[in-house]
């Protein structure tokens, strides 16, 4: 059901949020064994949460829109007196000490909190095979990846294990899971939902957002959270949009000539392109553009996002919190040099050293200025790109992903090769504006006879538009989610 369809069952009292609670669960138990989309299902918080709406029902009392419906939460923001693990080793027995700022937003809206979801180690990953828990699977076919980081959430909110799911995208990690899983995955502009609680990758990069069902579930769970956070300086006030009309026939639609190059599935391009003649019959206009600097992207992003990464994760120390090689229990060693070193090599998964020794080899004395002050000149030009993007068009439309989801192993060995599931949702990231992936068909090549009969693979359209522009974004889902 989706979240409107969840609070109209409840005001018409057709079931009680402790019904729909337990019922949510007892699927978690049946399911989740083969998806593994949970690291944590947190019950007692769950039931809690629904009792208290069933007495306000019973009050007679109005209820919001999100009260008493049971969501999921990526395991790297915190819920107070729960544990936050990041999907790694070295924070397996850390429990939050106090709330993300969209936790307790949600809190106050009256969202029931079913669990945490399983990502790759520190959101370092683009196929949730990177947990230190072990990978998540695709709910519409077991021998997939559900994408990532934010893989948990994505197969979460597919597999019908939540309502919805909140997430976080440093560079496609809400976006390419809500693709691979076939629902819908909002990246906001860079300051509108606070970071606060949200355990740091890259910060000048990562943000929360929703995952969905469909677009209104999407906007309304972005509402929510959106806002200015006196505890996360980078957060905006979001400006209101809501008076501005929205026509179809006067929109104009940009194609960037760079994202339907070589390299693409032809399937996927077929789909998104079928999306796009939709919207141009529905009276949009659509004018092929250029993102000349986008082909830098990729690499100017994996320069930028492992040198903020390396200073993040030096705080995880093996002394402060979380696993320690110089521990109580059978301690590896007694001298202080030793604990850092041994704490890390242990605590950390491949992916995430890898990512901070690159990081830390850009920062290093003699390649700063070569390679990280070079990457952010690069970054101001993507950014230019899309400026000038805007100044001719009101939204871009794109694929999210070059392919459907693989398989589970096919890319873990070759990092290059998984870094570029990425390349068209990176250069967003980059610039800082909203975008938004959504469902437009679904893939049948390189599938077992029994996956066609299913219906195939999900393939995303990728909506994406100036900073703050978020409503025109979900009016425009909105349409293509009627066309299709």
């Amino acid at each position: 059901m989706t979240i409107k369809q969840v609070h109209d069952g409840l005001v018409a009292k057709e079931f009680s949020a402790g019904e729909l609670t337990e019922t949510f669960l007892l699927r978690i138990k049946k399911t989740d064994a083969k998806i593994h989309a949970y690291l944590d299902v947190t019950e007692d918080l769950a039931r809690q949460v629904a009792a208290k709406v069933d007495a306000k029902i019973k009050a007679g009392e109005k209820i919001g829109l999100l009260e008493g419906v049971p969501c999921a939460i990526k395991d790297n923001l915190l819920v107070e007196g729960k544990k936050c693990t990041a999907g790694s080793k070295i924070l397996a027995n850390y429990v939050a000490p106090y709330d993300a700022t969209v936790i307790r937003k949600l809190k106050l809206a009256g969202a029931v909190f079913l669990g945490k979801t399983n990502m790759d180690e520190f959101a370092m990953g683009s196929s949730t095979e990177n947990s230190a828990f072990g990978p998540t699977r695709n709910p519409h076919d077991l021998e997939r990846v559900p994408g990532g980081s934010s893989g948990g959430s994505a197969a979460a909110v597919a597999a019908n294990e939540c309502v919805y799911a909140l997430g976080s995208d440093t560079g496609g990690s809400i976006r390419q899971p809500a693709s691979f899983c076939g629902v819908v995955g909002l990246k906001p502009t860079f300051g509108a939902v606070s970071r606060y609680g949200l355990m740091a990758m890259a910060s000048s990069l990562d943000q929360i957002g929703p995952l969905a069902k469909n677009v209104e579930d999407c906007r309304t769970v972005f509402n929510a959270i959106k806002g200015k956070d006196k505890m996360d300086s980078t957060s905006a006030d979001f400006p209101d949009s809501s008076q501005r009309k929205f026509d179809v026939k006067k929109l104009k639609i940009g194609l960037p000539k760079e994202y339907f190059a070589k390299g693409i599935d032809l399937e996927v391009e077929k789909l998104v392109r079928a999306a796009i003649l939709k919207m141009e019959k529905a009276g949009a206009k659509i004018e092929e553009i250029s993102l000349p600097h986008s082909e830098y992207a990729l690499a100017c992003y994996y320069i930028i996002m492992a040198s903020e990464a390396s200073a993040n994760l030096a705080r995880f120390d093996g002394i402060k919190y979380g696993f320690s090689a110089g521990g109580d229990e059978k301690p590896e060693t007694d001298d202080l040099l030793s604990v850092y070193l041994k704490s890390r090599q242990h605590g950390f998964g491949d992916e995430v050293r890898r990512r901070i020794m690159l990081g830390t080899y850009s920062l290093s004395s003699g390649y700063y200025d070569a390679y990280y002050i070079r990457a952010q000149k690069v970054r101001t030009k993507i950014l230019e790109d899309f400026r000038n993007a805007f100044s001719k068009v009101d939204l871009i439309f794109t694929p999210v992903a070059p392919t459907p989801a693989f398989k589970i192993g096919e890319k873990i060995e070759d990092p290059v090769t998984m870094y570029l599931s990425d390349i068209y949702t990176v250069p967003i990231n980059m610039a800082g504006v909203p975008a938004m992936a959504m469902p437009c068909g679904r893939a049948k090549l390189g599938q077992s006879p029994a996956q066609r009969g299913g219906g195939g693979l999900p393939v995303g359209l990728q909506i994406i538009g100036p900073h703050f522009s978020e409503e025109i974004i979900f009016a425009a889902g909105k349409v293509v989610e009627d066309l299709l």
